[in-house]
Order: structure tokens, then C-alpha cells, then sequence
């Protein structure tokens, strides 16, 4: 492969992600809320450190949702940009919290809100006293009210009465969006920046909302002056640590989250459209996409450089959307981390943790074990558990061979030591069966981690029940070298057939006789 089509090296590309709400992981003192000191407690379970051991998750990043002071239970509506939140501890807490998750090959990512304060926030207190206050334009003002809307399904309205005026607030009247087009306003959220990537040791930041950030007109939602703003913001951050993450929440289409990260942006777009396939593809029983529109999904984004995952903090839980169906949980986790990119995992996904809207439903406490409060605290929690938590819980996940829980640990750590499903390229595989779908992920000769390369061929079989017989694949290419292969599958450890190969590719290989219903597997062919 030429050095241009060679997947860039960066840190995050060897990274599977965890995303934890600090208020609902474990509260260390009692008082119901989850707090810096015990997700310090819980690192354990995310990464032991000890890479000979397999009983921990295997997690290698953490984003953090937001950590900064804020008057709302989430934290998206910042007071003080530089404080820890006071229900989660001190910047000091958070400075050990680095020092432990680095220890263990942890790298820890923020949520930055550059889009919106706090209604609270001393600068909009200040903005908001009258049209010759000195942080007047820190915020965005007008006479009048023009009556447009926010730029999605039933966006309610942008500007609202304060005194004389109306001040520009696009997700509701408590967070004023901040003039990013005023330089004072930039270089502050400049300095915020710098400030937890050198006080605070961070390693990146997962930037909220970014494709509001700066208005035009009405346009709201990608201006060209929001990607202009971000393009500097992103050259800033480099010039402060240049080994730093940027991942953009982009909540929209391919082309328009790919174009974020192809503009030298962000260094990572979440891929909302994707995810919602791999959700799909298990609800409806065969692929929404097949392996050919995969790779041209991919193809949006340099190689590899997109944030992949199943569900965040604002959706529904993927148990819930799948009908709290194990086997469904597991094929979607099989998915998700044999297809390239960065993955990201919303905390309790691991364990098949259900949650509908509103919102508090979804960022329920983390269910540790079957006993009072499912040792998330000793007090009363800020929000009550879930009523499955004596079936859906750590403790005894850990100890059942087949469950979801151990299901992950396994998929994160064969992806962590094989190369080919970290950084390889996807290339599509043909299916005879309708209801499968099959990929190659390989590296090339010269990697170091495999110098050799690597490849790996994923079938996935998202057929509802019964097992399918008979599946074949095909691959018209030249990415193996003629001659014959030992496949091995990589969850099971079991022996498959024997691949071989021509020149131009393979024909219908059966590695299997039959394939169970909502099973994915993993053949390293050697």
C-alpha cells in the first residue's frame, strides 16, 4: 500500500472508548451522587492496567461528560468553565483522576460546550443588564424577535425577551448561545481550552453541538463561518498540545459529519447514521447496508478517522431499542467493534442497561450488583436505578462465560491486540445469504504491531432465529496473496475451514457449516 493509503497512527486509532456520566457511575461518599472519587474506585473495571489479565473491559479512552460547574443536573449549561463540578469533587480530585486513568492506559477526553452557557453565567449576567453592558456582545442580541426556529423537528424558539431585548438561545431559554464571532469570546474559550489540556492534563475534548456554533442569518446549523471558527479553534489546540483529540459531536448526515473531519476541523466525527444501521441491520433481521455501501460510508472520512458507536446520552439505550434482547445486544457489539474507527461505549451498554427519554431515564446509575441501589451509593440516589437491576447488573454478568458483559471484554481485547481490526482498511466481502454480512479488515506488510500485516475476515449473521446453512462469500480482489489460509475464529478459538485464494480473490468460501442466528464471527486467516 502506498503511505497515503496506510491508515494515519494516531493515539486514538488504537482506542476504544467509554463514555461515563460522572453523577450516575459511583458515589464514593454517600450523598447520592456519583463523584470523581468514585469512578477513581471503579477504573478497575474499565482497564486493571495489567494487560496479562482479561477479567477487566479493556478500555483504553474515556470522555467524560461535562465536569465544569453548572447549576443543571448534566452539566451542559456552564457557570464556571474552570471549576470541577462541586457535586463531583476539585480540580484536585480531577488532576488524580488523570494521574490513575493514565496509569493504566487510560487517555481522558472532556465534553466542551464552546456553543452555550449557563443563563447563570456571570458573563450573560453581565451581558443581560442592559445594551451598554461591557459583555453586551459576548452574547447575541436583537430588538426583535424574527420568529425562526431551531434547525431540527420541532425546534422551538431562538430569541427570548430579557428586559428591552432578545437574546439568541437555540436549545432553550436557560443556555444563551456565546458570540463566538467576537474575539474576546474566542480567545476565552481559547484559554478554557488550554486550561484543561495543561492544568488539568486532559488528552482531548469531545466538543459539543458543533455544528451551531456560529450563525448566519438564519442559518443555524453548518455555516461556513461555524467550520472557519472550528478550523482555527482546532489549529489552536494543536499549537497547545498537539497529540490532542477532538471529536465533533455532528449530529447529521455523513457528507455534512464528514466534512468536518476532512476540513481539518475535528479530528473525529460521530458517525450518527452509521450507528443507526448497525441498530437496524439487528432489528430487522439482514443488513441495511451491504458490505459495499459500508465501505462507501467509510469512505466519507480519512481512513479510519471517525468516531463510531451505538448510543449516546441523548437516545434511547441500545436494550431498549432492541427490545431487550441479548442476543441482539451482542451482534450489534460484535458489529460495532469489528468495523474500522474509533468506538465509543455509553456506559452500562456493557451490560445490556435499558433507558427511554426523557433524559434522566437514559443516564440512570450504573447497576454495579443485585443489592440496595446496585451498589452505585450507600445513600439515596439522585435518580432511582432501573427496576431490572437484579437481572441486568456487573456482578453477575462477570461470572456467567456467555454474558454480554464478558461478551465486550472479549471483543475489546481481540481488538486491542490485533492490529488489523484497530487500524486496518475495510474491504467488503460478497454474501450469498441475505441476511449476513462479511468484511475484511487487514493491514498491510510493514505495520509494526504486525510486520507481516494482518488480516481478518467478519461475517455477521443478523438472521432473527434458526441457523442459516450453506453461506458463502466472495471477494474479487487483490488484497491476499494466492494459496491457502488456516482461519481461526477469534471469539471461540475454534478451528474454521481452510480459505483459499487465487490471485484476483476468493469463491464461495463456507468457513462454517452453519451459523447461529444473531452471531458474529471473527476468522483470523493465517
Amino acid at each position: 500500500a502506498s503511505a497515503a493509503a496506510e491508515p494515519a497512527g494516531a493515539w486514538w486509532n488504537d482506542a476504544v472508548f467509554y463514555e461515563v456520566f460522572v453523577r450516575s457511575f459511583q458515589d464514593s461518599d454517600g450523598d447520592g451522587i456519583g463523584d470523581l472519587q468514585g469512578l477513581i474506585d471503579r477504573l478497575d473495571y474499565l482497564n486493571d492496567g495489567d494487560p496479562t489479565t482479561s477479567d477487566d473491559l479493556g478500555i483504553t479512552g474515556l470522555w467524560l461528560m461535562p465536569v465544569a460547574q453548572s447549576p443543571s443536573y448534566h452539566g451542559y449549561d456552564t457557570t464556571d468553565y474552570t471549576t470541577v463540578e462541586e457535586d463531583y469533587g476539585s480540580n484536585e480530585d480531577f488532576r488524580r483522576l488523570i494521574d490513575e486513568a493514565h496509569r493504566r492506559g487510560i487517555k481522558v477526553i472532556v465534553d466542551l460546550v464552546l456553543n452555550h452557557t449557563s443563563i447563570e453565567h456571570p458573563w450573560f449576567v453581565d451581558s443581560a443588564s442592559g445594551p451598554d453592558a461591557e459583555q453586551r456582545d459576548w452574547y447575541r442580541w436583537s430588538p426583535t424577535d424574527d420568529g425562526s426556529k431551531a434547525p431540527w423537528a420541532g425546534g422551538g424558539p431562538v430569541w427570548h425577551k430579557r428586559g428591552d431585548g432578545y437574546y439568541f438561545a437555540m436549545f432553550w431559554e436557560g443556555m444563551p448561545d456565546l458570540n463566538l464571532e467576537n474575539p474576546a469570546v474566542t480567545a476565552e474559550m481559547q484559554n478554557v481550552a488550554r486550561f484543561w489540556l495543561e492544568e488539568m492534563g486532559v488528552d482531548g475534548f469531545r466538543l459539543d453541538a458543533v455544528r451551531h456554533l456560529v450563525e448566519e442569518g438564519t442559518r443555524y446549523s453548518g455555516a461556513p463561518a461555524t467550520h472557519a471558527w472550528l478550523a482555527g479553534f482546532d489549529d489552536f489546540v494543536d499549537t497547545v498540545a498537539p497529540d490532542a483529540l477532538t471529536v465533533g459531536e455532528v449530529w447529521d448526515s455523513t457528507a455534512q459529519a464528514a466534512s468536518y473531519v476532512q476540513g481539518d476541523e475535528v479530528d473525529l466525527a460521530f458517525e450518527f447514521v452509521l450507528a443507526e444501521k448497525i441498530l437496524r441491520s439487528v432489528q430487522q433481521g439482514k443488513p441495511a447496508l451491504s458490505s459495499q455501501q459500508l465501505a462507501e460510508l467509510l469512505a466519507a472520512y480519512p481512513p479510519g478517522q471517525v468516531a463510531t458507536f451505538l448510543s449516546n446520552h441523548d437516545q434511547p439505550r441500545v436494550a431498549t431499542t432492541l427490545f431487550k434482547d441479548p442476543a441482539g445486544n451482542k451482534l450489534a457489539a460484535t458489529t460495532l467493534l469489528t468495523l474500522p474507527g474509533v468506538p465509543f461505549i455509553y456506559y452500562g451498554e456493557e451490560i445490556g442497561m435499558t433507558g427511554n427519554k426523557p433524559d434522566e431515564r437514559i443516564r440512570t446509575p450504573m447497576q454495579w450488583a443485585d443489592e440496595a441501589n446496585g451498589g452505585f451509593t450507600s445513600g439515596a440516589p439522585w435518580e432511582a436505578l432501573n427496576s431490572d437491576l437484579a437481572e441486568v447488573n456487573v456482578a453477575s454478568q462477570a461470572v456467567d462465560p456467555d454474558s454480554l458483559l464478558n461478551l465486550y471484554r472479549r471483543l475489546i481485547h481481540l481488538r486491542t491486540d490485533h492490529p488489523a481490526l484497530l487500524r486496518g482498511e475495510f474491504i467488503p466481502v460478497e454474501s450469498s445469504c441475505d441476511a449476513t454480512l462479511a468484511f475484511l479488515r487487514q493491514t498491510p506488510a510493514g505495520d509494526a504491531a504486525a510486520p507481516a500485516g494482518q488480516t481478518v475476515l467478519a461475517v455477521l449473521n443478523f438472521a432473527r432465529k434458526g441457523e442459516l446453512e450453506g453461506c458463502t462469500f466472495s471477494y474479487n480482489g487483490a488484497a491476499l496473496p494466492a494459496g491457502t489460509f488456516q482461519a481461526t475464529e477469534l471469539l471461540s478459538g475454534a478451528a474454521a475451514a481452510p480459505l483459499t485464494t487465487a490471485a484476483d480473490g476468493f469463491q464461495d468460501y463456507a468457513p462454517l457449516p452453519s451459523l447461529a442466528a444473531k452471531t458474529g464471527y471473527i476468522l483470523l486467516l493465517e
